[in-house]
């Protein structure tokens, strides 16, 4: 069986999602292609800023610029094949295409809430430890934290998609969905898909439960510390260094949450598209500006070049 359902695997997919939205083509077209925009502008703006100005030049930011980073990768791989898709309406994308898709979105997926865990232990060591800040949080270690949730998450990607090319087929190529993921390409499997349920399983823990474990430890290590500051002013400024990272972890943790953490019977592939669409906009577009909006560092190093910039052009 598993013989023929290999043999007859589709050429290419149809993303039935899009036939869908018809009538709010052009719409969503214009909304995706100005939200990319943003999320590309404020995101490549926090790159040059930490890269430009020395003040920004710390552990804290060197995790945020690869967080924008992986922002603008996360959404690239998706959503410019969304808007072809919508301006062309041409549905279709080839089984090749899906699968590089699939490996790149769960990489990227992936590494974000490593990237977050690593930053929380950051704050971490910042206000509970902070006369060994700078020993502790040193660039050799903060590179090998990075380095450690891209090779993880890649090593997680590669299982997912070689687990996903075994899957029989049978010929299904239609998928209720906007790109390719592992729920609807699972939905139009033909057989045996115990396989895949136990490697999304075996990674839960590594890829999901354990850096949500590390965020919460590490929070409540700095809540119970600041709460033990007789300053109150050493306290505001505790929060405000945490503030942004927390936003960032409960918008993650929470879109993620409503996406997977449900009742069986509430899911729907048709449903799970639009969420999972939408989620996959949101964080990177949000991200920038909650660390330019709730960050004075950010800000005066936002203002800094902005004057620069000014005077240069008035000579």
């Amino acid at each position: 069986m598993d013989q023929v359902c290999n043999e007859s695997a589709p050429s290419e997919f149809i993303f039935l999602a899009f036939s869908k939205l018809n009538e709010c083509r052009f719409l969503l077209t214009g909304f995706l292609l100005i939200t990319y925009l943003f999320t590309l502008m404020g995101n490549v703006l926090i790159i040059i800023l930490v890269c430009l100005q020395p003040n920004l030049q710390t552990p804290m930011y060197f995790f945020l610029s690869n967080l924008s980073l992986l922002d603008i990768c996360q959404t690239t791989t998706t959503i410019p094949e969304i808007i072809v898709h919508l301006i062309s309406g041409t549905n279709a994308i080839s089984y090749e295409r899906c699968m590089m898709q699939l490996f790149f979105f769960i990489l990227f997926i992936g590494t974000e809430p490593l990237l977050l865990a690593a930053m929380a232990y950051d704050r971490y060591v910042a206000i509970c430890n902070p006369l060994r800040y700078n020993v502790v949080m040193n660039y050799k270690l903060c590179a090998q934290l990075v380095s450690a949730s891209w090779f993880t998450s890649s090593l997680n990607a590669t299982i997912h998609t070689l687990f996903t090319l075994r899957l029989p087929l049978c010929g299904i190529n239609k998928i209720n969905y906007f790109f390719c993921d592992i729920p609807p390409l699972l939905a139009i499997s033909c057989g045996d898909i115990s396989g895949n349920i136990i490697a999304m399983l075996a990674a839960s823990p590594v890829m999901g439960i354990g850096p949500g474990m590390c965020v919460l430890l590490s929070y409540i290590h700095i809540i119970l510390r600041v709460l033990k500051m007789h300053s109150s002013s050493g306290m505001r400024k505790a929060f405000s260094t945490c503030a942004s990272h927390l936003t960032v972890v409960l918008l993650f943790y929470g879109s993620s949450m409503f996406q997977y953490v449900r009742p069986f019977s509430s899911y729907s592939l048709s449903k799970d598209s639009k969420i999972a669409l939408l989620n996959n906009i949101l964080s990177p577009l949000l991200n920038p500006l909650i660390y330019t909006l709730r960050n004075n560092d950010v800000k005066e190093a936002l203002q800094k070049r902005m004057m620069k910039k000014i005077l240069s052009l008035k000579r």
